[in-house]
């Protein structure tokens, strides 16, 4: 891109905090999707005939959508800028939904709902980061963790609208209503979005004045790809990412077995409540643990909130039955995973360099797509061959509790070597 693409500087679009606040409504235009899909199973399950577990292919191929194709998206982005690719990413996830109201079988509905939706959302989520952490080199962690909040903080604004919305007009109108709604916002957010000048960093900073550890070097995606230090990351956000993703897919289902989602708390139905507080929860930790490690580095902040997501699971299984405790530990369980979407692209930016940061991202949230996998349909097949959630709850805790460890044992050293070594 020339130098007088960046002429008229004084644009209010220049501003790096504006580029935040876009990317914050982009963000938060495109969670229900996935945060308020518990909603609509067991409306779909009685319209389609499926059983929980084919269903819940839909809400897997949203995710592996979302993340599998991310490289292609993130270079998308880079090739045709983001104004253009986040305004077709708004049209693919609001259009995706309205398709999804006139589905009659459960084929149609994967490819509506899954991977038309997935596609879009993707290039809207992996393009807002690769853009976040371009703009702000000296608080990665906050705004990485800030933008990714808007897609756990958006949901706050839709469960409790749509929820109602399905019960008294029924899932297919609410499915439209919201798809143009989440589409136009989206579509007007994309069009202040602009890439900074190459190069370009914010004035007073230096990487060796930097809490974090950072390298000097920019790696390319084929670089990234033969280091160690990658997949170690990758297999870590894997685990972590079923965790996550075995509650906000299940929770809906898990609520009902225990005769707990109707149940009101401070007036309230506990699931639908349940998902409100977990959808404020998922989007504070995104910022404040973001925020934590660019104060105290990626690895330690990593220990603290993985640990306790293990506790919080664990938990939450105890008292499951309970719902004033089910609305509260969700949330927690939500505060203790969410932050993963803040402290793993600005650790991989920090070890591998900016100038790649969206495409290398792009491979790394395909493991968001292996999470799904597990924390969806697997999990669901988990119980439905053994009648109890509880080997899931205990397979998740163990991988939380092996995630913090390696992120201050292996992770810790591993970093350290490559970024001295360049």
């Amino acid at each position: 891109m020339t130098s007088l693409a960046y002429a008229d500087r004084s644009a209010w679009y220049w501003n790096r905090w504006s580029q935040l606040v876009l990317g914050l409504i982009a963000m938060m235009a495109i969670s229900s999707p996935q945060y308020v899909w518990t909603l609509f199973t067991g409306p779909l399950n009685q319209k389609l005939g499926t059983t929980l577990a084919e269903l819940q292919w839909t809400f897997s191929l949203l995710i592996i959508l979302q993340t599998w194709c991310s490289p292609l998206q993130a270079y998308l982005v880079d090739r045709f800028g983001p104004r253009m690719l986040i305004s077709v990413g708004a049209l693919l996830s609001g259009g995706g939904w309205m398709l999804s109201a006139y589905v009659d079988n459960i084929w149609a509905l994967y490819f509506t709902y899954g991977v038309i939706c997935g596609f879009g959302t993707g290039i809207i989520y992996v393009g807002i980061i690769g853009l976040m952490v371009r703009w702000f080199p000296d608080r990665r962690g906050l705004a990485t963790g800030l933008a990714a909040a808007g897609y756990g903080f958006g949901a706050i604004f839709t469960s409790f609208p749509i929820d109602s919305m399905i019960k008294s007009s029924g899932y297919a109108h609410t499915l439209v209503v919201w798809g143009i709604i989440q589409g136009i916002i989206g579509i007007v957010a994309a069009q202040g979005l602009r890439i900074p000048p190459e190069g370009w960093v914010p004035e007073g900073y230096s990487p060796a004045t930097s809490s974090t550890m950072q390298t000097k070097r920019n790696y390319t995606p084929q670089e990234m790809l033969r280091s160690p230090t990658f997949w170690l990351l990758f297999v870590m956000m894997s685990m972590m990412s079923t965790s996550g993703l075995m509650v906000v897919s299940n929770v809906g289902p898990f609520a009902k077995e225990f005769k707990v989602a109707d149940v009101l708390v401070f007036g309230m139905a506990a699931l639908p409540l349940s998902l409100t507080l977990s959808r404020f929860t998922n989007g504070l930790t995104r910022p404040f643990f973001g925020w934590v490690s660019d104060y105290i580095g990626r690895e330690m902040t990593m220990f603290v909130a993985f640990s306790l997501e293990c506790a919080a699971i664990l938990v939450l299984f105890a008292f499951i039955d309970q719902p004033a405790l089910f609305v509260v530990l969700t949330g927690l369980v939500f505060f203790g995973w969410g932050e993963i979407f803040s402290l793993f692209p600005s650790t991989l930016t920090d070890t591998f360099g900016p100038k790649y940061a969206a495409t290398n991202y792009g491979f790394l949230y395909i493991a968001q797509g292996i999470g799904s996998i597990l924390g969806g349909p697997a999990a669901a097949y988990i119980k439905q061959t053994t009648g109890s959630w509880t080997s899931v709850f205990i397979i998740v805790a163990v991988l939380d509790l092996v995630t913090a460890l390696l992120a201050i044992t292996a992770l810790r050293a591993m970093r350290s070597r490559q970024i001295a070594e360049t």
